[in-house]
């Protein structure tokens, strides 16, 4: 400030209740306006201290207050937008929107005859004006930033829903679709399932990429008589009562447990799962054959040993029915062949019988061929 002060010459100030204009001028540089001479830059200094000393202070008016405040408002971090005014930013699902996007995809202009939606990818927040839309079967809505599952009361047909990639964080509002089939909710903020059974014809469910933590976070699993397919990859899944929610399913299939620290608390953990659930066809990355089944009920049953031995029982059948495999393919190439010389001899035997029957002819013609001449040689005698 000091330096500056000092470089920069000021103007003189005007103030409001005195006629007199005040001269401050700081105290000059070296080699600044030299033209004054220096005892009329101290008198005019010191003048201007003397009148600066004597008008006291003047208090701040409402105007400089008002701004002094706007100032420090401006200086503050701005506040958070409202949940009405994120609503109102972005994208809206309007029904010009949609009839847009229905015209884009060579859908029909008429809402209630599309089955399908295709509205991924389009930043929408919120689920809204889909009323009009009642022969839904499919709904896209993979990849907007939708906070919640709302207004699809009229989509009394929907089988599938894909919601993934959304900021979702509660499965709510499910009730009026009693048809649907499958639902995805992967790479969503889900921390608990819930309001699941009020989906009886429930097949599929993939919700993976989710915070779900507990086996109190996937009960609800239970009360989903008709699930089949079940997809809880990469989660927080670490508590091994897990299993017990997963055996009391009576139909599940296919499950994948991918990624989660469960798979490592549990001891023998693909046998486990195999032998607890008594339907399932797949596990994770690999199918459950009737081979690993039968080995993990004889490991379950009598440990290390049995299971070996079921194992090598296994390959012994599996051998027993290669080797007759092959068996059977000779049996029948040796019939095959035996066939075919069959048909060859005959032929063979035919050939000779025509071969002797067309010498005893050709031997007939000579024959009466010299009789005839003979008889043509008496004559001619």
């Amino acid at each position: 400030l000091n330096q500056a002060h000092r470089f920069t010459p000021r103007m003189p100030e005007r103030r409001e209740n005195d006629s007199t204009i005040v001269q401050v001028i700081p105290p000059l540089c070296e080699g600044a306006l030299q033209t004054k001479s220096e005892e009329t830059l101290r008198d005019n200094s010191t003048s201007a201290k003397e009148d600066i000393t004597q008008c006291p202070p003047e208090a701040p008016t409402v105007t400089e207050c008002d701004d002094a405040k706007a100032l420090k408002n401006s200086r503050q971090l701005p506040i958070a937008p409202s949940v009405q005014s994120r609503k109102d930013d972005g994208p809206r699902m309007t029904k010009e929107v949609i009839r847009k996007h229905c015209k884009e995809q060579k859908l029909y202009l008429t809402p209630y005859l599309n089955d399908v939606l295709y509205l991924h990818f389009k930043g929408f927040a919120h689920i809204e004006n889909l009323e009009e839309y009642t022969g839904l079967k499919c709904l896209w809505l993979e990849s907007n930033g939708l906070l919640r599952i709302e207004n699809l009361e009229h989509q009394k047909e929907l089988r599938s829903l894909y919601l993934q990639q959304n900021l979702i964080r509660k499965i709510e509002n499910l009730e009026p679709l009693q048809l649907l089939d499958s639902i995805n909710l992967c790479h969503n903020f889900i921390t608990r399932l819930e309001n699941l059974r009020c989906l009886p014809m429930l097949t599929s469910l993939q919700i993976s990429h989710n915070r779900l933590r507990t086996a109190a976070d996937i009960e609800e699993l239970v009360h989903c008589p008709k699930l089949s397919v079940l997809d809880l990859s990469h989660n927080i899944l670490e508590d091994t009562s897990v299993l017990e929610v997963f055996s009391a399913m009576p139909c599940l299939a296919v499950l994948n447990m991918m990624g989660n620290p469960v798979i490592r608390n549990i001891s023998n953990y693909r046998k486990s799962f195999i032998v607890e659930i008594k339907q399932l066809k797949y596990l994770d990355d690999r199918p459950v054959l009737d081979k690993d089944r039968a080995c993990a009920e004889a490991w379950h049953n009598g440990g290390v040993e049995a299971e070996r031995a079921e194992r090598q029982r296994w390959v012994d059948m599996e051998h027993k029915k290669i080797m007759d495999s092959i068996r059977g393919l000779a049996e029948i190439r040796d019939r095959a062949r035996a066939k075919r010389r069959q048909e060859v001899g005959v032929s063979m035997e035919e050939c000779q019988a025509d071969k002797g029957t067309a010498v005893e002819d050709h031997r007939g013609e000579l024959s009466d061929g010299k009789e005839e001449e003979e008889e043509e040689e008496e004559e001619e005698e």
